[in-house]
Formats: C-alpha cells, structure tokens, sequence
C-alpha cells in the first residue's frame, strides 16, 4: 500500500536514499528548476511538494519507516495513516516523467467534469478538467493527500464522457 510521509525541511532526497538502502519502495516526485544566485544560475532537482515523500510497503513494516531518520509522520487523516491509490501515484508517476507542464496547488477540486485522457503519455488517466484561455488544464487529484496537479493538454487529449461531479 502506498503512503505519504512528511518529512523534514529539505531532507526528502536523503529519506529516499535510507528507504532505497533499506529495500522499501519509495518515490519522489522531482521536478527541475532553474535557480538564480547572485553570481550564476543552476538547474536543479527539487521535490514537486515539499517535505512529501511517498512509500509502499505493507501494513506490517508500518513502524519500519520510524528508522528513517528525517522521517516526520504519516500523512493521516482522523488519527489513521492515509492509504494512497495505486493509480493516483501511477498518474503523478506518468505526469513527472514525462516532464509534462505541471504546477501543484493544494487543496481538493470540487467543481468541474472528470475526463479520461485519450491520447499520449497520460493515457487512460482520468481528472477534473477546466478550460483557461482556451486550453484545457487537466487537474490530477492526489486527493488523499490534498494537493492536485495542474498538466496542460491539448483539446484532442481528452473525453469528456464521463459524468459530472
């Protein structure tokens, strides 16, 4: 089962390296970016929801994660660690790695209709989608955590026969 952890300010590459080290299935979500200093510019990894770190391990390792250092909690909801699904961490999992135009906003999208990607690396995903200046944005809900990715798409990429919410 798939997890969110909260981990501490900036150490979320380090918990990947302990989980990978330690056997346990991780993933985290980079994105690249361009960083100015005073005296150059870098392209750079960073984490595309900060102090976030997602694991899949079974109900039984649940306290495994505790050995973690730099491991914060489980993201939870009402006292119980929030269970991920598969094809929410499949769709951010397709979105990044296919360096797709995205930007992360939190909170839950509640307005809308939910539509079913037709064509290119996004395929068979489904999201609410919205149209901005004439362009669809399609918002990919990691609904348990609260946070939603915003993927641009051209109009031909997607069906809106699915109904509303």
């Amino acid at each position: 089962m798939w997890y969110a952890l909260y981990t501490k300010s900036r150490a979320e590459k380090k918990v990947l390296k302990q989980f990978s080290e330690m056997g346990i299935e991780a993933y985290l979500p980079l994105k690249r970016e361009l960083r100015q200093w005073s005296d150059r510019k870098k392209w750079v990894e960073t984490p595309v929801i900060s102090s976030y770190i997602f694991i899949n391990i079974p109900r039984s390792d649940y306290k495994r994660v505790f050995e973690v250092n730099g491991v914060v909690n489980y993201v939870s909801h009402k006292g119980e660690a929030v269970v991920i699904p598969d094809r929410e961490i499949e769709a951010m999992r397709k979105t990044v790695e296919n360096k797709l135009s995205f930007s992360v906003h939190p909170g839950r999208i509640k307005k809308g209709q939910t539509v079913t990607v037709t064509s290119g690396p996004l395929k068979g995903v489904s999201g609410t989608v919205t149209r901005l200046k004439g362009n669809k944005k399609l918002y990919l809900n990691i609904s348990h955590i609260g946070y939603s990715l915003v993927v641009d798409l051209e109009n031909e990429s997607i069906s809106e026969e699915a109904e509303q919410l």
